[in-house]
């Protein structure tokens, strides 16, 4: 394995864009000027990070970046290698990348975008500003300001059965932080053994390993969590997402939910993710687990499967026990959350406009995934789709044998953009591939799975 800081040449030093940024221009220039040739492998993070002496999240945020941009691709037992279509034309020039348009991108995590109530969100906005009184617009409480707050409590009360006194509620910036933040207070509590869903979201996989959590696996089957085997890991918390399981689809059962409030109730801590939890086309939305143990459980949601991730709005409902930790945790972070679009989303809660916005697009979802099934069955007869009942996605289990990062990239190169189960995995298992639908209208959907279907029967 080639040693960066003696072949690649590649100077962190002083300068703009921190640490991570300035790795990954310098490996992106690496790149480009050929130092790095296509399917060349990469250090693993830890690795690199020990011998450019920086953290590993520091590598970790370069590899996702330079991989989101199409220089590196990951994949399992082969490491973090440059993609193909990277091609180098000299130090200094323009080089071309992934010469393969996306067409159709399934890949899930975002809704449809262009749906996003543009008018009811200015309205809201307007009224804001309007109705805010002066001390509204300094800095604000770091937990949130209390109209927001109040409003969201009494929002999760009603839709999801969210034991949640304004009090106990924080506004985060996404799930995202609103997991760092719990994760650095846990740690400082010393309990750093945290489970997760497997398979489960690479990101949150990602996350609680930049923070310097080794993550436990425990299984997911047709019942979701199999909350014995949690209770068998010695874990002190587990990430889960029981409405609609990322990225299996599966439902937690009633009996594995009541198993899961026990677990809590004798010691753990839940943290559950309700990510996509407004969306449910087949059978009727089931409360929030957090219902069950308010006390030992941390509720997370945010905007980004609602309205936009661009909004960067969340929230997180806490036990008492945590609200003070987690508001001083959130203070050092950012000194809160932007004002304007707490007050634009309270007005947008108190208007009702929230609700009729969801009530809008649930149609729209359900007609893109009926019509992604049907497609599906008709080009891919050989794969098990899961998780349809909800949600903005869907995985298709693959046939036995099939390697699924050889699926993707051949999708790729046909224009169609799909998610891997794989890196998400902690133990190796069937290979499937997580096909978000939101975002594409119903005829772009045929068309993209009559693609993958080719895609398949390539690599099979």
């Amino acid at each position: 394995m080639m040693s960066p800081m003696r072949e690649l040449l590649i100077e962190l030093g002083d300068g703009p864009g921190g640490l991570a940024g300035r790795l990954t221009w310098g490996l992106r220039a690496a790149v480009r000027d050929g130092r790095l040739g296509v399917g060349e492998r990469l250090p693993a993070s830890r690795v690199l990070a020990a011998e450019l002496g920086v953290s590993r999240g520091v590598v970790v945020e370069a590899y996702e970046q330079l991989t989101a941009e199409g220089y590196l691709v990951g994949r399992r037992g082969s490491g973090t290698r440059v993609a193909a279509g990277v091609v180098a034309v000299g130090p200094g020039r323009v080089e071309r990348v992934a010469p393969v348009e996306v067409r159709y991108d399934l890949k899930p995590g975002t809704p449809d975008l262009g749906a996003f109530p543009r008018a009811a969100w200015a309205a809201a906005v307007r009224r804001a500003l309007l109705g805010a009184a002066n001390s509204d617009l300094g800095y604000p409480d770091p937990a949130g300001l209390p109209q927001l707050r109040g409003e969201l409590a009494a929002y999760l009360g009603r839709v999801r059965a969210v034991v949640a006194r304004p009090e106990r509620v924080a506004v985060v910036s996404g799930v995202g932080q609103g997991l760092a933040l719990l994760v650095q207070v846990l740690a400082a509590g010393g309990r750093r053994r945290i489970a997760v869903e497997d398979p489960g979201s690479p990101g949150a996989l990602e996350l609680l390993r930049a923070h310097g959590v080794r993550p436990i696996g425990v299984r997911v089957d047709e019942e979701g969590l199999v909350v014995g085997e949690l209770a068998a890991s010695g874990a002190d918390a587990v990430l889960v997402t029981p409405a609609h399981q990322y990225p299996t689809g599966v439902v937690l059962s009633a009996r594995r939910r009541t198993e899961l409030a026990a677990w809590a109730r004798a010691g753990g801590l839940v943290i559950e993710d309700d990510y996509d939890a407004e969306f449910r086309y087949d059978r009727e939305p089931l409360g929030a687990v957090q219902g069950l143990a308010p006390e030992r459980t941390v509720y997370l949601g945010s905007l980004s499967k609602t309205l936009a991730p661009g909004l960067r709005l969340g929230w997180a409902v806490l036990p008492d026990h945590l609200v003070e930790e987690f508001a001083q945790a959130k203070l050092y972070a950012d000194l809160g959350t932007g004002a304007i679009d707490q007050l634009a989303f309270a007005a947008l809660l108190e208007s009702g406009g929230y609700d009729r916005h969801l009530r809008s697009v649930r149609p729209r979802y359900r007609a893109r995934r009926d019509a992604l099934v049907a497609a599906l069955c008709r080009h891919l007869p050989g794969a098990e789709l899961r998780g349809v009942a909800a949600g903005l996605h869907l995985c298709a289990d693959l046939p036995d044998g099939v390697d699924e990062q050889a699926v993707a990239e051949a999708a790729l190169h046909r224009g169609v953009r799909v998610a891997t189960v794989g890196p998400g995995r902690l133990v190796p298992g069937r290979p499937s591939i997580a096909l978000g639908y939101a975002g594409v209208a119903e005829q772009r959907l045929q068309d993209a799975a009559a693609l993958l279907g080719e895609a398949v029967r390539e690599v099979g």
